[in-house]
């Protein structure tokens, strides 16, 4: 009997030792930590823990939320359509509509705020699932009380006039929602779950924009560089405003808008746009040497800026580095066109100068030479 008893505790105890030996992972296997299966904007944007198990939120919580976040100052990382209130926003921080949609319909009905722009929350209400923000006045037509009341008498039916200017929306709105209801909520949360469209932090819009480009793209903003795709803001973001511009169309008729920075004798910038984008950059330096970019480098797209598709000449083609000389291409001729060529312009040999003759001695042939004598013709005798 105590015999069977430990054989079968023996072999219960190599069974739990097999077993945990095939639970345990080999050595040479690594199981990756878990930043690097996140991508840089997760790590950046933590989830608050716990979100859904928290309490509903009462009303002394809500009056206390308003009073936190009610006309804030911020910064937009999202172009926002004036007049549109449709964006959503949830708890992982997906955005509806996406960034193209934004950007069509801020070109087609205008802008409320872009990026980088500073933004202030006007409006905020706390509905069952979600939060109601209103940015720049909202996206409503705003009136005057008065535009409402109408005086009625024996002449008719008399109402004050409106401002049609003043009737336009001039912000937009936006709807942070939740699963299920809207939990407890801190100031900081609030604003920590906001933060994929705006930046409470103390930021330039510079700053706030540059984190929404690629490096490469931020490195040349940074150091003042203009590459080829840029549009009209990211060039203002770059260099700033152009002292000059000029509009010209080229040979092929296409019109043209060319910003110019600098004065000789220092280095000269030429950036052609051809519509919002930019087709060449042409940099005159003080040692007489040109750089023309031609190459695309930057492609943007609905607002979301990419790097463009590297070819194998880009290198080459992209800085193209041609020398200035004074001296023309042809020299100048008065041949007509189709006119031959003159041969004795070819004609490289020196005909050796004429030797004059000397006066010297009589004597001396090689001074004087000898004066031939010519004989007189006989006249014939008078008859």
């Amino acid at each position: 009997m105590y015999c069977r008893l430990t054989r079968s505790l023996a072999l219960a105890l190599l069974a739990c030792t097999f077993a945990w030996s095939q639970a345990k992972p080999a050595p040479d296997q690594k199981t990756p930590p878990a930043s690097e299966n996140q991508s840089p904007a997760q790590e950046a944007k933590p989830q608050i823990a716990d979100l859904d198990k928290r309490p509903k939120m009462d009303e002394h919580t809500r009056m206390l939320l308003i009073q936190a976040i009610n006309a804030e100052f911020a910064r937009s990382r999202k172009t926002f359509p004036i007049g549109y209130k449709d964006i959503t926003l949830t708890t992982e921080g997906k955005i509806k509509p996406d960034e193209g949609r934004l950007h069509q319909l801020a070109l087609t009905y205008g802008s409320a705020a872009k990026v980088g722009d500073r933004i202030q929350i006007t409006n905020i209400a706390i509905h069952e699932k979600s939060i109601y923000l209103e940015i720049n006045g909202g996206p409503k037509k705003k009136s005057k009380w008065y535009e409402h009341i109408s005086v009625g008498g024996l002449g008719g039916t008399m109402s004050p006039g409106k401002d049609p200017n003043q009737a336009q929306p001039t912000g937009a709105a936006l709807s942070l929602e939740f699963k299920n209801y809207v939990p407890e909520l801190t100031g900081p949360e609030l604003k920590q779950l906001l933060d994929p469209v705006f930046d409470f932090s103390v930021k330039t819009a510079a700053e706030v924009y540059l984190e929404t480009v690629p490096p490469k793209v931020k490195e040349a903003i940074k150091a003042h560089e203009v590459l080829v795709g840029m549009d009209h803001d990211m060039v203002i973001m770059a260099k700033d405003r152009p002292p000059r511009k000029i509009r010209e169309k080229d040979e092929k008729g296409t019109e043209y808008e060319e910003w110019i920075y600098g004065n000789p004798p220092q280095d000269v910038t030429f950036i052609r746009f051809v519509g919002d984008e930019v087709i060449e950059v042409k940099v005159m330096k003080v040692t007489g040497e040109k750089i023309l970019k031609t190459q695309k480098e930057v492609d943007v797209k609905d607002g979301v800026v990419s790097l463009a598709a590297a070819t194998a000449h880009s290198a080459a083609d992209a800085n193209r580095e041609e020398p200035v000389s004074d001296q023309p291409v042809h020299a100048p001729t008065l041949k007509r066109p189709g006119e031959a060529d003159d041969p004795m312009e070819h004609n490289t040999t020196i005909a050796p100068p004429m030797q004059q003759p000397r006066v010297g001695d009589p004597t001396d042939p090689n001074t004087n030479p000898p004066v031939q004598q010519i004989p007189k013709t006989q006249q014939p005798p008078p008859n």
